[in-house]
């Protein structure tokens, strides 16, 4: 049997983007990037750890928030070039914003509109 990660078409800085969906709703709560080293710990793990390219260090979704995602599903799109993770988010919020998807703007008539609100302010949540 081949390394299953071997089968995943990594950039050139060795990441692959990655999307965690609700895996109730199938809404997406955002888009992170992997290295392999944090694919493997998610899949070990059961839940998402994903490369901060700010920090240039692994990132284990919640250590500072506890907004934890728990794995339920790992998927690969058709070119194994972006990765999908189905996912429970644990708390709730998903985004550093304190919203519950990082996708809250929404483009109309030429420029981007909110269309959800601050679950609870950031300030509360990082310390």
């Amino acid at each position: 049997m081949s390394d299953w990660l071997e089968q995943i078409k990594w950039n050139g800085d060795g990441l692959v983007p990655a999307i965690a969906q609700d895996h109730q709703s199938g809404e997406v709560l955002m888009l992170a990037w992997m290295n392999r080293e944090a694919l493997q710990l998610t899949s070990a793990e059961g839940r998402a750890v994903y490369w901060s390219r700010s920090r240039q260090r692994l990132w284990f979704k919640g250590e500072e928030s506890g907004h934890v995602q728990t794995l339920h599903e790992i998927r690969v799109d058709c070119d194994a070039d972006v990765v999908l993770l189905r996912v429970e988010q644990i708390g709730g919020i998903a985004c550093h914003t304190g919203r519950r998807r990082c996708f809250f703007r929404v483009l109309k008539d030429g420029a981007w509109f909110t269309d959800e609100e601050i679950i609870k302010n950031p300030d509360e949540i990082y310390r």
